[in-house]
């Protein structure tokens, strides 16, 4: 063990996952957690700390970009840890950067977030994509008597039109605080044989509320819900009767940092080391 008698350093890891192996992020005592694996596998490279991330992901979503901070004994380095660290992480856990910022806190510096949902209007079913893309199709409440084929035009209007700053309330849990947040973009972005995605950015987001508004639109767009309703929870939080699209479907895609405190450059980015390029990170 490295000796304690003088300051920890504080690095940042920049860390992927796939949803599917994990109960989501935060520890539990019904495992396996990304928290759980991380911590074990920090013990026993020499690293005996607890992880502080950007923030949670629920069970079953992806992260192509999850930020944790770390506190590392003295005599260490984010390098030596890059090194010895990725051998030790378990399948469908892997690490891309290890950066040792001047001040930094993997949640509390983080301005906004952008998260991707994949979703199957068309074309023909694809086993690589299945556990990462939710196919609109085989989802009971969207397949029920008087609902109509969702097209992509009417679902990107319905998620353009949730842009802005306002009160989400009604498209996220109650045990998020109430507060306004601002969507700075939704779009739709086909990516080929009737796979789309959702992306969405914005400075913050509550517990659901990605997968509630597309989920919801979906719903409308199926003619499932009437627009009306959406667009009164929308301007006044009214509730809605909506539709939490499936966990698999998401990707938490980046974390946003303001530049100055920012561990990584626009370069990895854009192409992140170590990252597999295979669902669904591609």
């Amino acid at each position: 063990m490295l000796p304690s008698n003088s300051k920890r350093i504080p690095v940042a890891l920049w860390i992927w996952y796939r949803g599917g192996n994990f109960r989501g992020f935060q520890r539990q005592s019904e495992g396996p957690t990304v928290q759980a694996a991380l911590e074990d596998a920090l013990a026993s490279v020499g690293v005996p700390a607890t992880v502080m991330p950007s923030g949670r992901t629920d069970k079953g979503v992806h992260a192509r970009m999850q930020v944790v901070s770390v506190r590392l004994e003295p005599g260490d380095s984010a390098e030596a840890l890059m090194e010895r660290l990725p051998a030790r992480l378990p399948p469908g856990l892997g690490l891309c950067l290890v950066r040792r910022p001047r001040s930094f806190h993997a949640q509390w510096s983080a301005s906004g977030k952008a998260y991707r949902y994949r979703l199957r209007l068309g074309g023909a079913p694809d086993a690589a994509w299945a556990p990462y893309a939710c196919d609109v199709r085989d989802e009971p409440l969207l397949q029920t008597p008087g609902a109509v084929t969702v097209t992509p035009e009417r679902l990107e209007s319905l998620l353009g039109a949730a842009v802005g700053t306002r009160d989400f309330i009604a498209f996220h849990e109650k045990s998020s605080p109430r507060k306004p947040r601002t969507l700075e973009s939704a779009t739709l972005h086909e990516l080929g044989g009737g796979l789309y995605e959702a992306r969405l950015s914005g400075d913050g987001f509550a517990r659901y509320q990605v997968r509630y508004l597309v989920g919801s639109a979906l719903k409308v767009a199926a003619g499932l819900l009437p627009e009306d309703s959406w667009k009164a929870a929308l301007e006044t939080g009214a509730a809605l009767e909506g539709f939490k699209a499936p966990a698999h479907g998401l990707v938490l895609w980046e974390v946003h940092y303001p530049p100055e405190l920012d561990p990584f450059t626009a370069g990895e980015r854009l192409h992140p080391p170590g990252l597999p390029r295979e669902p669904p990170f591609l």
